[in-house]
């Protein structure tokens, strides 16, 4: 993961809490992994119960948001006794090194798991030099 993305899940957790108190909506920091290559990183997502229509990505300067809605279904005639997934919102935001090129972001979403590919811009990426005869 190396300088590429920054993330603290406590700093995260609390800021968390704090928007949402300041929104009145509470949500959920999805677990993340982040894995990197020679041509960018990929991070994928845990969203379970969110269809891509309810996806929101934004890259606002340095930082990357991730929000997102589940869709809650209940059966029918029934009514919730007790439940531990009581929240329908995702949130999380990494801070991105200016490494990666974000105008090339591809984002997918399969089965409740999103997945983004960040390439890195061609000049950061490593690159081979050719010894010649002199």
């Amino acid at each position: 993961m190396n300088s590429e993305l920054e993330t603290s899940r406590g700093r995260e957790a609390t800021e968390g809490r704090a928007a949402a108190q300041h929104r009145d909506a509470p949500f959920l920091v999805p677990p993340v992994d982040v894995y990197e290559d020679e041509s960018g990183i990929t991070l994928l997502a845990d969203l379970p119960g969110v269809s891509r229509d309810r996806v929101g990505i934004r890259v606002d300067g340095d930082s990357l948001v991730i929000e997102a809605r589940a869709t809650a279904v209940y059966p029918e005639k029934m009514q919730l006794v007790y439940g531990e997934a009581q929240y329908e919102s995702y949130r999380r935001e990494f801070t991105l090194s200016r490494e990666l090129d974000t105008s090339r972001i591809e984002a997918s979403l399969k089965d409740g798991v999103l997945k983004l590919a960040i390439p890195k811009l061609e000049e950061a990426k490593p690159r081979r030099i050719e010894v010649r005869m002199g």
